[in-house]
């Protein structure tokens, strides 16, 4: 790296010489100069990129240490004969297997279920997780160019994409103008909300969580969600969750984010504003992947639990997905069968 940065250096000062030149021979050096410039910062930039996505995979590979569950036993859903009616699945992803499988497996096999007349199949966002998989695994997963191509390839006519994102946000941009791309190719294509668009889906979700958690509702106990978060606009769902529960009653539920805010500084200065003894800690994603594991319930000294352990909690990890909740699923449900309804 450093020798192709002193290269555009050297180059950068050859075209300057050149420049003091006679005016017979200044236009061609100068050109061949920017040429060369040009290449040697296209050879840096794409060995950044190449360099960035090994040394991820690599810190990807030396990190994971423990056992994610058989990858053998969860549907990938990357069949063809499809048919005409195609509900592709997309999430984020996770490599934990086990995870993956009572998650996203399940929304998909609830999605199934519901929509007999269509092919449910699958599609991933992070590349880095379907190569992760791929290289432990042996297992390829589509990702959304594959996913989209393998509809065209089996000639589907119409296509419903349901994402399981939680928001309405960058992710579900991206999602709408991928897709956009290949609309061409299909009779009618639409895409399903996200999990939390409407008020109704908040109250939904409030109902299941608490639900879900209502064992360790005891009057000592604090009862924090931890969400990814991110910088869009959409991170609003965190406070309007918080807001939701606070003025329902459920005063000891707190809801922070591991990339944004609330964050887990926030929710640990609510929590001490209470008299717990107690702190359950619990995902508010789709997946128990690896923010659920390392970020929140992780040794590591920066994790939720670690943070709360410190402040003399005692603390209990509870490492579930919203996808395993069947509340949760129907929601989904719902939203797919929206979009089949509107191109109908």
């Amino acid at each position: 790296m450093k020798k192709i940065i002193a290269a555009i250096s050297a180059i950068t000062l050859t075209a300057a010489c050149f420049a003091s030149c006679s005016s017979d021979s200044k236009d061609s050096k100068s050109e061949s100069a920017t040429e060369a410039t040009t290449v040697a910062e296209t050879t840096t930039e794409e060995s950044t990129e190449e360099d960035t996505t090994e040394a991820e995979e690599e810190e990807m590979d030396d990190e994971e240490n423990y056992d994610t569950g058989d990858a053998s036993l969860d549907n990938v859903r990357n069949q063809d004969d499809i048919g005409d009616n195609e509900l592709l699945v997309v999430s984020f992803g996770t490599s934990f297997n086990d995870s993956r499988r009572l998650t996203i497996g399940a929304i998909e096999d609830a999605l199934e279920k519901a929509f007999p007349d269509y092919s449910v199949r699958r599609g991933f966002t992070a590349n880095i997780i379907i190569d992760h998989v791929n290289r432990r695994d042996g297992i390829l997963i589509d990702d959304l160019d594959a996913a989209l191509q393998r509809a065209v390839d089996n000639e589907v006519k119409n296509l419903v994409v349901q994402p399981t994102h939680l928001m309405n946000g960058l992710e579900y941009d991206e999602l709408s103008e991928k897709v956009a791309e290949y609309s061409d190719a299909f009779d009618k294509v639409v895409i399903g909300e996200p999990l939390l668009t409407t008020d109704e889906d908040f109250s939904r979700v409030e109902k299941a969580i608490t639900e879900w958690t209502k064992e360790y509702d005891d009057g000592e106990t604090a009862i924090c969600f931890m969400g990814h978060g991110t910088e869009a606009e959409s991170n609003g769902i965190y406070a309007k969750m918080q807001e939701l529960l606070t003025a329902d009653g459920y005063a000891n539920y707190y809801v922070g984010t591991v990339e944004a805010t609330p964050s887990l500084d926030d929710v640990i200065a609510k929590v001490k504003e209470g008299n717990y003894k107690r702190v359950i800690l619990e995902p508010l994603m789709v997946v128990a992947g690896d923010h659920a594991n390392n970020d929140m319930a992780g040794d590591e000294e920066d994790s939720w639990k670690s943070a709360f352990l410190a402040e003399g909690y005692d603390v209990e990890c509870v490492l579930r997905g919203l996808g395993e909740n069947e509340d949760i699923r129907s929601i989904y449900v719902d939203h797919a069968q929206a979009a089949i309804d509107s191109i109908k």
